[in-house]
């Protein structure tokens, strides 16, 4: 009797190690001849089905809803100017405001302007009798001048990082005088990694932009660059690119086609500087564009990496604006004067400005009417190659119910005016379970109403299971792809960021490191860092959009993404 109970022992084992010996040969023959990446997504796909099968998915029939062909309200959409910080109060009632670019109105090393002013506002200087001071606000050269353009707020002064941003000031109509060209000296360039930047000047025999382009035009280089709608590096690079293209006509057919085949091979467009280090830092890209100033000041970088400059510069020009008082202008011809003694340009030295004094501008003086046409020209072909297919992931939990979902459904109704009628998008919506308010479909006049009529139609209730909510939305996409592969695959997480249902980002990250897929998370007076977590996989942004600004920033993202 032992001996037959040992013989079905032993016949069990065989069998299980055949069946494990045929089950591997299958597997193993199955992924014969597959790369590495091949088989990551084969796996990515199983799995993806699994978890999206465990999810209770819900398909809703879209409603039309009623379009608004009005274009953006840029002042409606800009928060109060408090927003922005003033890091110099006025120190007495005859003053002038100044809006300051952050590498110099910020604090620490980007804080030179910041201590000048107070210097200034120390120094007790009187015109006419009344002692005078400054008032400096920090805030982006290209938001700044949507606050200026827009005539939402106009300061007495402004100083951006460059005087691309006053030509389009001045071209919306806003009187603009130049009271000082130069308050600090600075340059933009583009940071090479040292490997790479050796490779190509074996290659091309010099490093500039008319080479850097061609080598990203012949997929040998990886660079990003900034929003130019945002950025004054990045609206420099543009610019700059455009110019090697077809110096005698940037917005011609020869500069456009250039464009587009340089376009074609840029693999990040970064809303933010930051964004766009954290994407260098990965190992994702070769090269970046990078104000000098910034450069020196970061220790990770001045090894590994190689400076080149291009461009116009960026001395950081002062303007007075509209119909500023003799009295004011007074005041903003003095400080002028004031921050371009020795004593303070050395401290401009000594925070990493006042350098490369030998560089000049590479381009001709360029008026507002042409770069705003640039910038139109960016956002209607920098995805022409390859357009977007987008998933809108639309948190509706009980703890967005009132404002955040108020907000939520207004910044999407307002935001999708700047999504490209080239580009596809879906929408979902989830809560303890999850629904598909809109299947992906080309962005046209049709689908533009449905996207309408499901927003408006959100509902908050419930749990908060973002993961599956993020988990549909790869399916969407996967299976998109599938159909149509030469898109390229987003992902925007809208959600106060509190998961507490559902699958979980340990489950679910290996999924977004396999597909690659950038997740944007957009905060509604949220859990910011549960946010970032999902959007640092693959080097997305993350915008923690309290309720009254929400609208302007994710017209930003989309702006540059989509």
């Amino acid at each position: 009797m032992a001996k037959k109970n040992n013989f079905f022992i032993i016949s069990g084992i065989i069998l299980v190690v055949v069946f494990v010996l045929v089950y591997l040969g299958v597997n193993m023959t199955s992924n014969m001849g597959k790369s590495k990446a091949q088989v990551t997504i084969d796996d990515a796909n199983k799995r993806l089905s699994k978890l999206f099968n465990n999810i209770s998915v819900t398909t809703e029939q879209p409603i039309k809803g009623q379009i608004d062909l009005n274009p953006v309200d840029l002042a409606a959409s800009l928060p109060d100017i408090s927003k922005f910080p003033v890091t110099v109060k006025n120190s007495s009632d005859y003053f002038v405001e100044i809006f300051s670019s952050p590498e110099k109105g910020g604090t620490g090393v980007d804080g030179w302007l910041t201590d000048v002013a107070a210097e200034f506002n120390k120094a007790g200087i009187t015109i006419n009798g009344k002692k005078v001071s400054v008032k400096i606000r920090n805030i982006a050269s290209g938001t700044a001048a949507d606050y200026i353009r827009s005539g939402k707020y106009i300061p007495d002064a402004f100083t951006p990082s460059n005087e691309l941003w006053g030509e389009m000031v001045k071209e919306s109509g806003i009187k603009t005088e130049m009271v000082s060209q130069r308050l600090v000296g600075n340059v933009t360039g583009i940071v090479i990694a040292r490997a790479k930047h050796d490779e190509l000047v074996n290659t091309y025999g010099a490093i500039n932009v008319k080479n850097i382009t061609e080598a990203i035009a012949n997929n040998e280089f990886s660079m990003g660059y900034t929003d130019p709608f945002a950025s004054s590096t990045g609206l420099n690079f543009l610019l700059t690119a455009l110019n090697t293209f077809d110096s005698s006509n940037i917005l011609g057919e020869k500069a456009v086609q250039g464009f587009e085949k340089f376009q074609a091979n840029v693999p990040f467009i970064a809303s933010t500087t930051i964004q766009m280090r954290d994407a260098a830092k990965s190992g994702m890209l070769d090269g970046f564009v990078l104000e000098y100033q910034t450069y020196l000041n970061a220790a990770d970088l001045k090894g590994a990496y190689v400076f080149t400059p291009f461009g116009v510069r960026h001395d950081s020009p002062l303007y007075a604006l509209g119909d500023v008082s003799k009295e004011k202008r007074d005041i903003i011809v003095k400080f002028a004067e004031f921050v371009n003694q020795d004593k303070y340009q050395k401290m401009g030295k000594d925070k990493g400005f006042n350098n490369l004094e030998d560089y000049k501008s590479e381009l001709a003086e360029t008026d507002g009417g042409l770069l705003l046409a640039a910038q139109k020209l960016w956002k209607e072909k920098k995805n022409v190659s390859k357009p977007i297919v987008a998933v809108f992931v639309a948190d509706v939990s009980g703890s967005m119910a009132g404002e955040p979902l108020n907000r939520l459904k207004e910044s999407l109704l307002q935001g999708q005016k700047y999504l490209g009628n080239d580009n596809s998008i879906g929408l979902v919506s989830y809560s303890s379970n999850v629904s598909i308010n809109m299947p992906i479909g080309k962005y046209d006049t049709n689908h533009r109403s449905l996207f309408v009529g499901a927003v408006n139609s959100l509902q908050a209730s419930g749990g908060t299971a973002t993961f599956d909510g993020i988990v549909v939305a790869l399916k969407m996409l996967q299976d998109e792809l599938a159909a149509n592969p030469n898109q390229k695959p987003i992902i925007f997480v809208l959600s106060d960021g509190e998961t507490n249902e559902g699958h979980s980002l340990k489950e679910v990250r290996g999924l977004i490191e396999a597909y690659q897929i950038p997740i944007y998370t957009i905060g509604y007076n949220a859990n910011i860092k549960a946010l970032q977590s999902i959007s640092s996989i693959n080097e997305a942004a993350s915008i923690n959009a309290d309720t009254d600004d929400v609208v302007y920033k994710i017209g930003n993202l989309f702006n540059a993404q989509m």
